[in-house]
C-alpha cells in the first residue's frame, strides 16, 4: 500500500476548506457529517456555503490566505478551481504542518478522500490511492446494497451495552455475544425494522447468558482452496475471523492469515516431503488440547480438507477426545488445475469418470488402482505424483491407448508462480524436470471417447503392470 487507511478522530478539530465553488461545497458536506469545526476560506461563497455560514454551521475567512489560515488545523482540503492557486496554497499550508488534501491533484495531497458507505457509527471507507475513483465508486454502490440502512443504529446500541457486557462476561463469552447479535435473530429482527424486539433480545441474553455460548472448544477444519486467497469459501473465512487460534499448512497462501482476527494465535504446522518436522499424531495432539481449553481452532488445510489431507486423521482423535468438530469443504487442488487451463474434469459424451488418486501406494510394491480406470471416457487427477513421475510414465506408455492420453502438468495452480505444461506420454518424467515443477504439481490425465473411436480399438490388451517400488508419500 502507498496509503495507509486510518480514521481520524474530528470532535471539535479544526477543517479548513479553501474555496467557495461546488468542489469546496463537496467536502464540507462531508465534514458536516463529523463534529469538526469547519473554516471556510474564499472572497466569496456559492449559495449553499452562504446558508451554511449564515446559520453558523460553517465559519466564513474572506481574508487572504496566508501560513497562519492553516495553525492548529487537523486537516485541510484546497479547492479553489485553479489548478496553480491550489498548488501555491498547498506550500502555505504544508509550512504551517497541516494534513492536506487538494481536489484533483493527487501528486499534491497528503490524505486522499475515500467513498464512504455512512452507517454512523458504522463508517467503511473505499479507496484506490487516487487511481480509479469510478471503480471506488461502484463498490461502494455495492456495499450500500449489502448492509441494511439501520445498521449503525444496531452498532450504537452494541456500543451503549459494551459496558453491561463486560462486567457480566468474560472476553471469550463477550465475543461469542456479539457474534450471536451481528450474526444471529437479533440482527435480523433490527433489519426488519423491529428495533425494539433486537434490544430486548440483547438485553436478555446478557441478563441470561442465552446466546448459545460456552466455554468447550471447537475445532473447524477449514480448505483453503489450491492457490489464491480468494478461493476460500465465504464460511471458511468466517471460521478465520472467529477463530482463536489457527494451525496453518505450508501451502496455504499467507494473505488468508489476513483475514482473521488479529488477535488470533497462529501456528505454523507444515510438512514438507521427506521433512515431516510436524508428525501428524503431534498436529492431531494440539487440536485437542487447545479444544480442551476452551479455544476455537481453525485447521486450515491446503485444498479441501477430505481429500488427501488428512483429516480423517485428525477427526479420529477428535472424535476420540469428545471434541465438536466442522469440516467446511474448499476447492481441491484437481479443480484448480483444471480450471488453470481452461478445461473441464468431465465433459458430457466424452468423459464421464472422474478418479481421484495419487501416483503411488505406500503400503507396498503394488500396481495403482487407478491403472484399472484408464479406459475412454476417463479423466484422472494424480496428487502427490512427481517422485512417481517414472513408473507413472512406464505405466501409461504400456496401456493400449497411450496415443490418445491427453497429459497436463499443472504446477502451483491459482498462484502467481502457476506454471501449465501439456505433454505426450513419453515426455511425462522430463517435463516435469526441465519446468522445474516440483511436490506442488497435478498431473491431469484425460482420455476422450472420440479420439478412441476415431482409432478403432487397442491393437493389443494391456499390458500387465510392472512391479512399483514403495514411494513414501
Amino acid at each position: 500500500m502507498k496509503t495507509f487507511p486510518m480514521f481520524l478522530q474530528m470532535a471539535g478539530r479544526r477543517v479548513v476548506i479553501v474555496g467557495g465553488g461546488e468542489q469546496a461545497a463537496q467536502k464540507t458536506r462531508l465534514m458536516l457529517k463529523t463534529d469538526a469545526q469547519i473554516h471556510i476560506v474564499a472572497p466569496d461563497l456559492d449559495d449553499e456555503l452562504t446558508a451554511l455560514a449564515r446559520n453558523g454551521r460553517v465559519l466564513h475567512q474572506t481574508g487572504p490566505v496566508t501560513d497562519e489560515t492553516f495553525q492548529g488545523s487537523a486537516l485541510v482540503f484546497i479547492a479553489t478551481g485553479c489548478p496553480g492557486a491550489d498548488a501555491a496554497i498547498q506550500t502555505l499550508a504544508k509550512a504551517a504542518g497541516s494534513l492536506v488534501n487538494v481536489v484533483d491533484q493527487p501528486e499534491l495531497c497528503d490524505a486522499i478522500t475515500p467513498s464512504i458507505v455512512d452507517r454512523d457509527p458504522v463508517v467503511v471507507a473505499i479507496g484506490t490511492e487516487g487511481t480509479a475513483p469510478v471503480l471506488a465508486r461502484q463498490i461502494k454502490t455495492r456495499m450500500e446494497q449489502v448492509l441494511e440502512p439501520g445498521l449503525g443504529r444496531l452498532a450504537a446500541l452494541a456500543g451503549r451495552l459494551r459496558p453491561a457486557a463486560a462486567a457480566r462476561l468474560a472476553p471469550r463469552e463477550r465475543r461469542d455475544l456479539w457474534r450471536w447479535v451481528f450474526a444471529g435473530p437479533a440482527r435480523e429482527a433490527h433489519a426488519r425494522g423491529a428495533e425494539r424486539e433486537a434490544a430486548r433480545m440483547i438485553k436478555d441474553a446478557l441478563q441470561t447468558g442465552d446466546f448459545g455460548a460456552g466455554t468447550r472448544g471447537s475445532v473447524a477444519l477449514v480448505g483453503a482452496g489450491p492457490g489464491a486467497r480468494d478461493l476460500i469459501t465465504l464460511r471458511g473465512v468466517q471460521r478465520l475471523q472467529e477463530a482463536d487460534v489457527i494451525y496453518y499448512d505450508r501451502l496455504v497462501d499467507p494473505g488468508l492469515l489476513e483475514l482473521a482476527r488479529r488477535d488470533a494465535e497462529r501456528v505454523y504446522v507444515g510438512k514438507a516431503p521427506g521433512c515431516h518436522s510436524w508428525p501428524q499424531d503431534r498436529i492431531s495432539s494440539l487440536l485437542v488440547s487447545a479444544a480442551r481449553q476452551g479455544k476455537r481452532c481453525v485447521r486450515l488445510k491446503c485444498g479441501d480438507p477430505g481429500i488427501f489431507a488428512r483429516g480423517a486423521e485428525e477427526i479420529t482423535a477428535l472424535e476420540a477426545a469428545g471434541i465438536p468438530f466442522e469440516i467446511v469443504p474448499g476447492v481441491t487442488a484437481a479443480s484448480g488445475a483444471a480450471a488453470a487451463c481452461n478445461a473441464m474434469l468431465t465433459e458430457r459424451g466424452e468423459v464421464d469418470t472422474l478418479v481421484l488418486t495419487t501416483g503411488h501406494r505406500h503400503d507396498g510394491p503394488h500396481a495403482p488402482a487407478w491403472l484399472a480406470h484408464l479406459q475412454p471416457g476417463a479423466s484422472i487427477a494424480l496428487y502427490m505424483s512427481v517422485a512417481s513421475a517414472p513408473m507413472i510414465q512406464d505405466l501409461l506408455v504400456r496401456s493400449p491407448y497411450a496415443a490418445h492420453i491427453e497429459v497436463t502438468l499443472v504446477s502451483k495452480a491459482q498462484s502467481t508462480a502457476q506454471k501449465i505444461v501439456s505433454c505426450h506420454v513419453t515426455e511425462l518424467a522430463d517435463a516435469l524436470t526441465q519446468n522445474d515443477m516440483q511436490d506442488t504439481t497435478m498431473i491431469l490425465l484425460k482420455l476422450r471417447k472420440s479420439s478412441c473411436l476415431r482409432a478403432g480399438p487397442p491393437a493389443r490388451e494391456t499390458t500387465a503392470a510392472p512391479e512399483l517400488r514403495a514411494v513414501s508419500s
